[in-house]
């Protein structure tokens, strides 16, 4: 994810913070702060418990406890991504990162088609530790009492502890609501996926995620709420993407660059002038060639090369001048979806398909596409 920062690795998998995440420290610091004293009376009666605010409300120490509540709710959600990765890691499914960001944490996992025998598991295992560090930290709020004996000190634990408990089980309340791509529309999605084909299940799951989300907008708007317009507009964007996600991997399933590349290739060499190979893509109405020289491929050149340089300059350019000299390739036996995943990933729109070292030929993300409406028929 763009404007990420690797903070270390926890069980092989690389941990990332957004830049947003910077955000929530003072966010929390200003909203705890600002309404320390309601709060102290809120989980008091909630738990039960007697917290002595003397220390609490002194100075900065309201804004302080807000700042550290923010750290242990991201600890927390951390925690919760990595129950899901070690889940996924254990059925085989390649973990990429984690990203911590402003509304929680992201898994960046590579997925086929969801197995709902694999999703189920893997999707209850995150809420689930969420449950888990709000009973353990709700526990420790009765045994601080006994252990601690100055009642300030007390206070402020009881105080973190008990915030603390209560927004973790917060957070494995919403995680299960099912509004998918959230884990509770896994779980909706894998239990349906056991009834009727995954592509469907993903469907009826994307358009009940769409649903939560349009109703978390219209109550945020209601309410005055823009955290949850936000978070109505991230679940209705994931909801979308997910499920075109799965349309593309089924329809692509078992199809791989040999059965779908264009061939022969045409080629330009290094040496071509910039405007001959102008020439050649109105001709051919391709905007891009592989560049062969003495017959290895050694760069791409494209549309969008061309407009690196100037046109009073391109008259006098050669197409080396221009090129892409790190070409990304895949062999023939590739499957197709790992070719669209590849374009996605560097904002290519062709790879050239190269066997023994060979130009075989050329896979489009429009050949990809024309594939999936044929196979929609």
């Amino acid at each position: 994810m763009e404007g990420s920062l690797k903070i270390g690795r926890l069980f092989g998998i690389p941990i990332y913070l957004h830049f947003t995440f910077l955000l929530v420290i003072p966010l929390f610091a200003w909203i705890i702060g600002s309404q320390i004293e309601t709060t102290v009376q809120l989980l008091a009666r909630i738990f039960s418990v007697t917290i002595d605010p003397s220390l609490i409300t002194m100075g900065a120490v309201p804004y302080l406890l807000g700042a550290l509540v923010a750290l242990g709710l991201f600890a927390g959600v951390l925690v919760h991504e990595i129950a899901h990765s070690l889940i996924a890691k254990r059925r085989g499914i390649r973990i990429n990162n984690i990203t911590l960001f402003l509304f929680g944490g992201v898994s960046s996992m590579e997925e086929g088609t969801p197995d709902p025998k694999v999703e189920l598991p893997m999707a209850l295992a995150g809420p689930l530790t969420s449950l888990g560090l709000g009973i353990l930290s709700i526990g420790i709020i009765y045994l601080i009492p006994l252990v601690i004996g100055a009642p300030g000190i007390a206070g402020v634990l009881v105080f973190l502890f008990a915030y603390l408990g209560l927004l973790n089980v917060i957070l494995f309340a919403f995680n299960l609501l099912p509004a998918f791509p959230m884990d509770g529309g896994r779980v909706l999605r894998a239990y349906l996926a056991q009834r009727m084909p995954v592509t469907q299940a993903t469907r009826i799951a994307s358009e009940i995620g769409k649903a939560f989300a349009i109703f978390f907008g219209i109550f945020g708007f209601l309410a005055f709420n823009p955290i949850l317009i936000i978070i109505a507009f991230f679940i209705y964007i994931g909801a979308s993407q997910e499920s075109s996600a799965v349309r593309y991997t089924s329809l692509l399933q078992d199809l791989t660059l040999g059965a779908v590349m264009s061939t022969p290739v045409m080629t330009v060499s290094p040496q071509t002038q910039v405007p001959v190979m102008l020439e050649q893509m109105y001709a051919t109405k391709h905007l891009g060639f592989p560049v062969i020289d003495r017959g290895m491929v050694v760069g791409m050149i494209t549309l969008s090369d061309l407009h690196r340089a100037s046109p009073i300059d391109r008259d006098a350019l050669q197409v080396r001048d221009l090129m892409t000299r790190q070409v990304v390739s895949l062999p023939p036996q590739a499957p197709v979806a790992e070719a669209l995943r590849v374009m996605s990933e560097k904002n290519i729109g062709r790879i050239p398909v190269l066997e023994d070292g060979n130009l075989v030929g050329l896979v489009t993300r429009t050949d990809i596409i024309k594939v999936m409406q044929l196979r929609e028929i």
